[in-house]
Formats: structure tokens, C-alpha cells, sequence
């Protein structure tokens, strides 16, 4: 009996570090958001964007729904409303 009250205490404690895993590399920011790309051309989000604070990378959704990213060396400046 005690082997598994051991096993359920580690059980217990396991789970609580799984509670709370938000990814804090990533800021979320309210869209729609207009993406300048550094050929001139720009690009619309349809809805939120995600940028890593680390790589500066943008992702994002066009408009039949698809998932892109634009790495920092690719755009110039972002822009949301």
C-alpha cells in the first residue's frame, strides 16, 4: 500500500507541471495586421498574428485560411488595428 501512495503522490505532482505550459516565446497581437515585407509588397493578416520574442518571427493566417511565417530578415514593420 504504501509503494502506491508513493506512486500516486509522484502521479500528483507530475501533473501540476503540466498545468500552467503557455508558450512565453510567443506574444499574440490582435489583428487584422498589415505585415510591409522588404520587396515593398505587404501582406494582410486575417486575424491575430504571433510573434516570437525570440526570432521575431511572424505567423499568421491569409485569407483561405492557411498558416505562413515571416522571418525578421523578410519584413520591414507590422502594423495591427
Amino acid at each position: 500500500m504504501k509503494k502506491y501512495l508513493t506512486l500516486f503522490i509522484l502521479v500528483l505532482a507530475s501533473c501540476s507541471l503540466f498545468e500552467d505550459t503557455k508558450l512565453v516565446d510567443i506574444l499574440e497581437v490582435d489583428g487584422p495586421c498589415t505585415i510591409q515585407l522588404t520587396d515593398g509588397t505587404t501582406v494582410v493578416s486575417n486575424g491575430n498574428v504571433e510573434i516570437s520574442k525570440r526570432t521575431q518571427a511572424i505567423t499568421y493566417r491569409d485569407a483561405d485560411g492557411k498558416i505562413w511565417s515571416v522571418f525578421k530578415n523578410d519584413y520591414t514593420s507590422y502594423s495591427c488595428e
